[in-house]
């Protein structure tokens, strides 16, 4: 049933709605259409019709987001043919100020503007409370004006958690479809902690079955993330060495170069651990620490991610750094000379860490003693995210201490990459080692292909009903059971975070606990992405 009705309408397409000219992406979009062809066709499918509802649709996510993606995947005509979007809200609008709202985010290039108008007038808006039946009706009524025999309902609750409830609530008791399916798409956070974390499971377990319910991550739908699994399990050369027998220790590393930018007194709620690691870096640490799953199926899969999450235990301070940056007054960026402290938004005083620094441990037999360092951090000096894998140093030197240690560094953004550090001979006469790279560089090797934005990729997973790159109940409930003790002694004992410059690389106590935890950095050697000569 996944793929059905995608595949069904890509052979419905007209030749001239298929040519790669009519597209921006020929290469990216091939790759996508003939990942789909071995799927089965619906003959029914003529019969089914699709609406997807944008709830909060005049708020930040959706016009930054939800409605880019939408449009990017009518234009490359990735959804089902006829799908219809409705924009749901409180604030009053119509479509035509909708558009103008998204106007710096939905573009048409060249050739694209009459089916940019296509793709606004699928749409339709309506104004309502989160909690009047009464305007939960004009929704039905709206989605059923042009709906098929099989009438097929994605709800994306693009909304803060505040009113989760109170519209899921709504949603079950008016909005399901009577006669196709319905799926729920839930934005994070899940939850504070553990307990707020559950009592929203619960109240959604009691609405819906698990199979309506898409807890998005949008880290799930990077192209490199979903290449873990790939890398791992596909390669013979990966598997002996991927083990505590090889391996030193495993870093997993998320820079943002900016820092709140005026949108402190939103992040100072859920501060840098809440925002980025106990989601993003916790994902990449099961993808990079599971072990191999039965099959390639969604619940296989997150079975895996499940069992590794209960061989780490619950993380305290005392293996953490914790850091708040602070402005650079010699920097010519205004947004650089202020600090955290500084934007007018954050409470005065606060003690909210703008960068975490944590050390996983795993009680099982693949990861024994092999300490995995999670790091993420905003104001920081670069932009980064990605997985380092570092070998243990070779037994038996026989170079006189020239060698430094191998490493396997999977790139998530930016230049996606997979690329492994090697020792080989200098050329010529002498026989000096020098650390040098093989490289999968994405921009070399697809060169023409852009790769669909992590948004694109996930929902067009809720269409078709995959559920693999979603985040599972108990899967939610184990990671909130590693970091509520250590947010519950933040909370109460208020450590100072360290301060660290605006554009650095972030306390020097994050270097120092990554040495202690085995990590070795000789500073010898800086990885950079290949450039492709035009003739190539």
């Amino acid at each position: 049933q996944a793929y059905n009705c995608l595949i069904h309408f890509y052979k419905r397409m007209p030749p001239h709605s298929r040519s790669p000219n009519c597209e921006g992406n020929p290469q990216g979009i091939k790759l996508l259409r003939d990942s789909l062809k071995s799927c089965n066709i619906s003959s029914s499918s003529l019969l089914v019709s699709h609406v997807f509802v944008v709830f909060g649709a005049s708020g930040d996510l959706a016009w930054k987001k939800i409605y880019p993606t939408l449009w990017a995947l009518f234009r490359d005509r990735l959804i089902p043919q006829g799908t219809r979007v409705v924009g749901y809200a409180r604030s009053k609008m119509t479509v035509s100020q909708l558009r103008e709202n998204c106007a710096g985010t939905v573009k048409a290039k060249k050739g694209e503007e009459d089916l940019l108008d296509q793709f606004w007038a699928a749409n339709k808006y309506v104004a309502g409370s989160y909690h009047d039946t009464a305007d939960f009706d004009l929704l039905v009524k709206e989605m059923a004006a042009e709906e098929k025999p099989c009438a097929n309902r994605l709800f994306y609750l693009a909304l803060p958690p505040s009113v989760f409830k109170q519209i899921t609530s709504m949603i079950k008791a008016c909005c399901m479809s009577p006669t196709g399916w319905t799926r729920v798409i839930v934005e994070k956070p899940f939850g504070k902690d553990s307990t707020s974390s559950a009592d929203l499971s619960c109240h959604l377990r009691e609405l819906f079955s698990e199979e309506q319910l898409y807890r998005i991550d949008h880290y799930l739908g990077k192209e490199m993330v979903q290449n873990v699994i790939s890398l791992r399990f596909g390669n013979m050369i990966f598997g002996p060495t991927w083990n505590r027998d090889s391996i030193a220790n495993v870093k997993i590393t998320f820079k943002e170069p900016f820092g709140t930018k005026g949108r402190g007194g939103y992040f100072d709620e859920f501060g840098i651990i809440r925002d980025v690691m106990q989601n993003h870096l916790v994902q990449l640490f099961c993808l990079t620490a599971m072990e191999k799953p039965v099959s390639t199926s969604p619940d296989d899969i997150r079975d895996e991610k499940v069992k590794v999450l209960k061989s780490v235990p619950a993380l305290s301070l005392s293996n953490c750094v914790l850091g708040q940056y602070e402005g650079d007054p010699a920097s010519e960026d205004p947004d650089a000379r202020m600090g955290y402290l500084d934007d007018p938004t954050v409470p005065a005083g606060s003690t909210c860490p703008t960068f975490a620094a944590a050390v996983f441990n795993i009680n099982n037999e693949r990861w024994d003693g092999v300490p995995f360092i999670l790091k993420c951090g905003k104001a920081l000096g670069e932009r980064k995210a990605e997985v380092r894998i570092q070998y243990k140093d070779v037994p038996g030197d026989i170079f006189d201490g020239s060698t430094v240690r191998n490493e396997l560094v999977i790139r998530v953004q930016p230049n996606e990459s997979v690329y492994l550090k090697v020792m080989t001979k200098t050329p010529g006469m002498s026989f000096t080692l020098q650390e040098t790279e093989l490289d999968l560089t994405y921009k070399s090797r697809y060169k023409d292909a852009r790769l669909p934005e992590a948004y694109e990729r996930l929902i067009l997973d809720v269409f078709v009903g995959s559920q693999m790159h979603f985040v599972r109940s108990d899967e939610l409930a184990e990671a909130w059971r590693i970091f509520t003790p250590l947010l519950k002694e933040i909370e109460e004992e208020k450590p100072h975070p360290i301060k660290y410059k605006y554009g650095s690389r972030g306390p020097p106590e994050a270097d120092q606990l990554a040495e202690k935890n085995k990590f070795v950095y000789t500073g010898k050697y800086k990885w950079t992405p290949p450039v492709s000569s035009p003739s190539e």
